[in-house]
């Protein structure tokens, strides 16, 4: 073998150390505090008195090996893919859009308001179509202030995206009771849409088609966000605004678009919900899916096809842990609990790797 031979043998080598390395890496850190959560989930319920190997077990099978619940964990992944793909535009262009479920909900209760009273005006195509531009449009109006606050006043927008997703779902909560209320009913809740105009189930399936959107639109910003000129824009601005005003970037422009497509995802989730869904809104619902997102979205490191993986996951914990809330006795808040454990493992995860990455290059 000559030298030239061997150098490139063990260049291959070290560059396949290296790859194995990143790839271990990234294991860890994206499936790493999953494990752990779930195992620490496994022992707060045998303090609570629940066996966790035959929780776990029947969550798996009500909701994944059963063909009703897996149906029904399908239909969830809809809107909290559109959740996932708001947040992902978000935090790749380095911008905290914490204001998602105000968002969502503000967007769902004008869906959920005006279709009904367009029915019989529209076809049924037609006022679908109609409802998802409401949605994204509501979405994108609430996330208006936020963003302009942030643009050009500079304020912290974790700080106003937070406060505008407080107003937001209380402000829902307020037009459902008084101008949005359903006059034919006792129950405080809006209009409800007829089964058979809402959005067309998959084949011979209760799955809305709900979830081909949040494919669709996590995929688009996946693919948006890393391979085309305008997602580079976008990141760049995040990354460092210094060096995007000096490349000729408009920053204050580029970070109202990151805001409006952000709110705008979000409000389509709202109306994928009610249109797929709900068909009504009552008093006092939110369902909370952004905040309880954001760790699933950061387990896949922003990346669109992991986020796919782990909103399934959690789609079907909520499914099977509803079921089990019923059979078995463990409170339907159980998942929360998972996810609050999952952010803390993921916290530290992230901890324990930037010291690993700092002791490695001393």
């Amino acid at each position: 073998m000559t030298e030239q031979q061997v150098i490139a043998a063990a260049t291959q080598s070290g560059a396949q150390r290296d790859g194995l390395a990143r790839f271990m890496r990234v294991l860890g850190l994206g499936v790493g505090p999953l494990v752990v959560a779930l195992v620490l989930g496994g022992l707060v319920l045998l303090i609570m008195g629940f066996n966790p190997v035959s929780y776990y077990a029947y969550v798996v099978q009500r909701a994944i090996f059963s063909p009703s619940g897996f149906e029904a964990t399908l239909t969830r992944m809809g809107p909290l893919l559109l959740i996932a793909a708001s947040l992902i535009v978000a935090f790749r262009a380095g911008i905290w859009n914490l204001g998602g479920d105000g968002q969502y909900l503000l967007a769902a209760v004008f869906v959920a308001a005006i279709v009904p009273l367009t029915l019989g005006v529209l076809p049924v195509w037609a006022n679908l179509l109609l409802g998802l531009l409401i949605g994204a449009a509501v979405g994108a109006l609430w996330g208006l202030l936020p963003a302009i606050l942030k643009a050009w006043q500079g304020l912290n927008e974790i700080i106003t995206t937070l406060m505008m997703s407080f107003l937001g779902v209380s402000l829902a909560n307020v037009l459902v009771k008084l101008a949005f209320l359903d006059p034919a009913t006792t129950t405080p809740q809006t209009r409800t849409l007829p089964v058979e105009a809402r959005l067309p189930r998959l084949f011979d399936t209760s799955v809305s088609s709900g979830l081909i959107i949040g494919l669709v639109a996590v995929i688009a910003v996946h693919l948006i966000m890393t391979r085309t000129s305008f997602g580079m824009r976008l990141r760049l601005v995040g990354a460092n605004p210094r060096a995007a005003v000096h490349a000729g970037l408009s920053v204050p422009t580029l970070t109202i678009a990151v805001f409006a497509i952000s709110a705008a995802l979000a409000g389509l989730s709202g109306a994928v919900d009610i249109l797929g869904t709900h068909g009504n809104v009552r008093a006092d619902w939110n369902p909370a899916y952004s905040l309880t997102v954001v760790p699933l979205v950061f387990l896949a490191r922003l990346n669109g096809f992991g986020s796919i993986a782990y909103v399934f996951l959690f789609s079907a914990l909520t499914i099977g842990g509803e079921s089990a809330a019923r059979r078995i006795g463990v409170p339907s808040f159980y998942s929360l609990v998972i996810v609050a454990i999952l952010l803390v493992t993921l916290g530290l995860a992230e901890y324990l790797d930037k010291r690993h990455q700092e002791r490695a290059r001393r």
